[in-house]
């Protein structure tokens, strides 16, 4: 669904994204991971047409970018990381607006503005101003209006900054569904469960460059499905073992209290990088 091949991104001498390749397939939920500046976020720019590359190639359902860029712009859909609704209409005003600019018939829109406010549990609050929705149901709306010409490909930059855990989870749940629906995901996170929970595959990138390319489980289970960790000079100490009978047997060896548990996509995370999530 997605070829990258070669992206590099320079703003001056600085290169943001370094010869970057992916494939993407179609009906995956894809995650980009890094630390800020990792080029993430620039990375969904270039691939939503909002920033142009410097050199390398993209193909987006076949169609080459940028020579197809309005074929491309009607499969797609973006959901941004700042929230970028009309505050001054209701919900569905919002809807409705970005119908039109798509040429939408007026039928086919408003029926499709009534599927969507209630695939994200808005219908009851579609006549109420934006301004006095929560931050969920602000980026559930956006998700709504991202899908409302019906796109094969969603891009969600940073879908739950600032959300508190419940209803980030809610999200994850809708996110599951249109995944589940057909629609393949492309997602930037700095929350690590979110990606553990959501993707099939996740990219890791550092400095621009890929780094680490695979699904959550195979990311963990290369450095050890099991983790001891202890704290003897102040400072957290662990390691990575095979299986939980290897670990135990170490945690033994130890004259101090230990912690044995499985090992996550976030310990991958920071051995790789050297660094926590939002570091």
């Amino acid at each position: 669904m997605i070829v990258i091949d070669g992206l590099v991104k320079k703003f001056g001498e600085r290169t943001v994204v370094d010869k970057l390749s992916l494939t993407i397939e179609q009906g995956e939920t894809f995650g980009l991971l890094g630390p800020n500046g990792a080029g993430k976020t620039t990375t969904i720019r270039i691939l939503t047409m909002l920033t142009e590359s410097t050199a390398g190639t993209i193909t987006i359902n076949g169609w080459k970018l940028p020579e197809n860029d309005l074929e491309i712009k009607k499969t797609i859909g973006f959901v941004p990381q700042h929230f970028n609704l009309d505050i001054d209409l209701t919900a569905r005003e919002n809807l409705d607006l970005h119908g039109r600019l798509h040429h939408m018939p007026c039928l086919e829109r408003n029926k499709r503005i009534d599927e969507l406010l209630e695939y994200v549990e808005l219908a009851d609050r579609s006549s109420d101003m934006v301004q006095k929705f929560s931050g969920g149901m602000k980026r559930r709306l956006m998700i709504a209006r991202a899908l409302l010409h019906r796109p094969q490909i969603l891009f969600l930059d940073e879908p739950t900054v600032g959300l508190d855990p419940q209803v980030r989870r809610r999200l994850w749940d809708l996110v599951r569904r249109l995944n589940g629906d057909g629609i393949t995901v492309l997602l930037t996170t700095h929350y690590i469960e979110e990606a553990e929970n959501l993707c099939k595959r996740v990219a890791i990138l550092d400095k621009g460059k890929l780094i680490a390319l695979n699904s959550p489980v195979e990311l963990c289970r290369r450095l050890g499905e099991f983790v001891v960790e202890w704290n003897e000079t102040g400072e957290t100490d662990y390691r990575f073992f095979a299986n939980r009978c290897e670990a135990s047997v170490f945690a033994g060896s130890l004259s101090v209290d230990t912690i044995i548990r499985r090992s996550n996509l976030e310990d991958a995370f920071v051995e790789l990088t050297g660094r926590k999530v939002a570091g």
